[in-house]
C-alpha cells in the first residue's frame, strides 16, 4: 500500500509539486549540470567499487569493513534517491513531481538518514571494542553480532520514519505546490501546508533527540573512552596507528552530524530555503562521494587489497 494513499481524503487535491530547485540560477545551469552529473557517478562508482573490493579481499572480511560495505550501499541509495529528481529535471527541464511519488521519496531519504545515524554508531562501537578491549574483540565482534548490528539500523531506520510519512501525507496543501529544495524535503515541503502541523514538529524533534541526540552522545561517549585509551600508549608510533584506525570514521561523522544539525536541528524562524539546499547537497552528495575516498586513501588494508587486486589482474592479463 502506498503511504501517500493514507489519508488522501483528507488533503486538498494537490497531485503534483514543482521541485525548484536551483532555477533562481538559470545562468549556471549547464555548471550544476555538469557538477552533479559527476558527483552522482564518482559516488556511485565509487561506493560500489569499494563494496566489490571488501567482497574480493579475504583480507577485508572484518567487522570494519562489514560495517564499512553497509554504509557504502546506503549511501549509493541515498544519493540515487536525492539526485535522481534533480538530474531528471536539469537534464528534461521538466520539474513536476507527483504526490504520492514526492511523499515515497521523503520517506526513503529520511529513513535511509536515520539508518546512517545508526550504522556511524555501531561503527563508533566497533572501533571503541577494537581500541579499549583488543583481546576480546574478535570474541565480541562476531560476524552474529555484526549481522544484528546492520540490520537494526536499517529495520528500525525504515520502521521509525512511518508515522512521520503518513502524518505529511494526510496534510492540505493550500500555499502553492512550488518546493524551494532539489527533492521533497520534509521542512520545505510542511512550508506549504496550511494544516496544523505542531504534533508532526513535535514528532520529528522527540524522534530527532531519539535518533539523533543519543547516537550522536553514544558516539562521543565511545570516542572520549578511544581518546582516552589512546594517551595512554607509550609511544608515538603506536598512538599514532591506534588514532589513524578511528580517524576516517570521526572524520565522517563530524562532516555528517554538522550538516544534519544545520538544517534540521535548528529553530524554524531561522528557516532558510538557499542554506538548506547547500548544506543538503552536503550530506546527500558530497559526503557519500567522500566516505569511499577518506576510507581507502587513509587505510593502509584498503590500499594494500587494491593493489593486491590489480596485480591479479596484471598478472592474469
Amino acid at each position: 500500500m502506498n503511504i501517500a494513499s493514507m489519508g488522501k481524503e483528507n488533503r486538498t487535491s494537490v497531485t503534483e509539486f514543482i521541485l525548484l530547485g536551483f532555477s533562481d540560477y538559470p545562468h549556471l545551469h549547464l555548471f550544476i549540470s555538469v557538477t552533479v552529473s559527476l558527483i552522482f557517478l564518482i559516488s556511485v562508482l565509487g561506493n560500489l567499487m569499494f563494496i566489490m573490493l571488501v567482497c574480493a579481499d579475504s583480507y577485508l572480511q572484518k567487522p570494519m569493513y562489514f560495517l564499512l560495505s553497509n554504509l557504502s550501499f546506503l549511501d549509493i541509495c541515498n544519493t540515487s534517491i536525492t539526485l535522481s529528481t534533480l538530474l531528471h529535471s536539469l537534464v528534461t527541464r521538466n520539474e513536476l513531481i507527483s504526490f504520492p511519488l514526492c511523499i515515497t521519496q521523503l520517506y526513503f531519504f529520511m529513513s535511509l538518514i536515520c539508518a546512517e545515524v545508526l550504522l556511524l554508531t555501531a561503527m563508533a562501537y566497533d572501533r571503541y571494542i577494537a581500541i579499549c578491549n583488543p583481546l576480546r574483540y574478535v570474541l565480541i565482534m562476531n560476524r552474529r553480532t555484526c549481522s544484528l548490528l546492520a540490520s537494526a539500523s536499517w529495520m528500525l531506520g525504515f520502521l521509525d520514519v512511518i508515522p512521520q510519512a503518513v502524518l505529511t501525507s494526510q496534510l492540505s496543501f493550500c500555499r502553492g505546490n512550488e518546493i524551494n529544495h532539489f527533492f521533497c524535503d520534509f521542512e520545505a515541503l510542511t512550508k506549504l501546508s496550511c494544516s496544523d502541523i505542531h504534533k508532526l514538529e513535535t514528532l520529528i524533534f522527540s524522534e530527532g533527540f531519539f535518533y539523533l541526540f543519543i547516537p550522536l552522545a553514544l558516539t562521543m561517549a565511545s570516542y572520549i573512552y578511544i581518546i582516552s585509551s589512546i594517551l595512554k600508549i607509550h609511544s608515538a608510533k603506536g598512538r599514532l596507528k591506534a588514532f589513524s584506525t578511528c580517524s576516517s570514521h570521526l572524520t565522517v561523522v563530524i562532516l555528517f552530524y554538522g550538516s544534519l544539525m544545520c538544517v534540521y536541528m535548528k529553530p524554524s524562524s531561522e528557516y532558510s530555503p538557499n542554506q538548506d539546499k547547500l548544506f543538503s547537497l552536503l550530506y546527500t552528495t558530497l559526503i557519500p562521494m567522500l566516505n569511499p575516498i577518506v576510507y581507502s586513501l587513509r587505510n593502509a588494508e584498503v590500499k594494500s587489497a587494491l593493489t593486491r587486486i590489480v596485480n591479479i589482474k596484471e598478472a592474469s592479463l
